[in-house]
């Protein structure tokens, strides 16, 4: 397993390589730039700033340059926000942003485990209608949506929580972010451990279990369970690394101060170097989360063995 899990990181090496190379000229090829303003700057100012930040040069030297500095760990100072350098930002805003994700993240997968196994064991009843009609609805309806939605309601209709802001992360603060969050993945989660659920209850080896009279909770958690987590695990991956890096609409719509929402900012200003550091940190996060999914295969299947 060791072997294979160095195989897999040093695998990872060339891959954010292309994914460094390609949102970097990809971002200054598009039009238009961080100093571009409606008014527009005197062409000395302007002609200094590129110089201060290096967009005067070439454009394969500001790629050897950021590259070189994202080597020794360094994002770059942000262009939108003087005396701030991307790293600062990132260690303010990233801690909040995976504070949001592991609660959303957590709760989705526990609430929607539940629900998809009480649905498959319902199959075809009245309660595995409601759990796929909830979850259908919960995967159709943008956060976009659901967010305003609660903050009408349970924020300006019944005052019961703030309308949004992180109040040093208050506990009521919490709770429209993580849900709002926590729904979409919930509801894909239940989906999807039902349909495992109801292969693996009908897979030889339950037959088997219980024809030699093991009691219902053994046959289904201790042996049906641990097949079915199977696809749930392959989606928990790259949902987490989504979710950890923070959600872009969510952090916006309810002013928190994670990486999402600087992100955004970033984009409409064009801050070449807070949208790739953000890029950056995705891909890290999408990459190590691939590969604690495909460790955790082998733990849960012991069928599934990489030595």
């Amino acid at each position: 397993m060791a072997r294979y899990v160095l195989k897999r990181l040093l695998t990872a090496i060339p891959t954010l390589f292309l994914i460094v190379s390609i949102s970097f000229f990809l971002m200054r090829i598009a039009p238009g730039g961080p100093f571009n303003q409606e008014k527009g700057l005197a062409p000395a100012i302007m002609a200094n700033l590129e110089q201060v930040y290096h967009l005067d040069k070439p454009l394969w030297q500001q790629y050897l340059f950021y590259l070189g500095n994202l080597l020794q760990g360094d994002f770059g100072p942000s262009y939108t926000r003087p005396g701030f350098a991307v790293a600062e930002l990132f260690r303010a805003g990233l801690p909040i942003s995976i504070q949001l994700g592991a609660s959303a993240l957590v709760l989705a997968l526990v609430l929607g485990g539940a629900l998809g196994i009480v649905a498959a064991l319902n199959q075809n009843r009245a309660v595995d209608y409601a759990v796929i009609a909830a979850a259908t609805a919960g995967s159709t309806i943008p956060t976009f949506v659901v967010a305003p939605i609660y903050q009408l309601v349970f924020a300006l209709g019944l005052s019961l929580v703030p309308v949004a802001g992180w109040n040093d992360g208050a506990f009521p603060n919490r709770i429209g972010p993580v849900v709002v969050l926590m729904l979409p993945q919930l509801a894909v989660v239940a989906r999807l451990m039902r349909g495992s659920m109801i292969e693996s209850l009908r897979s030889h080896h339950i037959r088997t279990a219980r024809a030699m009279g093991l009691s219902d909770y053994s046959v289904v958690i201790r042996h049906a369970l641990r097949g079915a987590l199977l696809p749930v695990i392959s989606y928990a991956g790259p949902a987490a690394a989504a979710l950890l890096t923070g959600s872009i609409i969510v952090e916006t719509i309810f002013a928190i101060p994670g990486i999402g929402r600087y992100f955004v900012e970033a984009a409409l200003s064009r801050d070449y170097t807070i949208v790739m550091g953000t890029v950056v940190v995705v891909a890290i996060f999408t990459i190590l989360f691939n590969l604690i999914v495909d460790v955790l295969y082998a733990v849960v299947d012991p069928r599934v063995r990489y030595d």
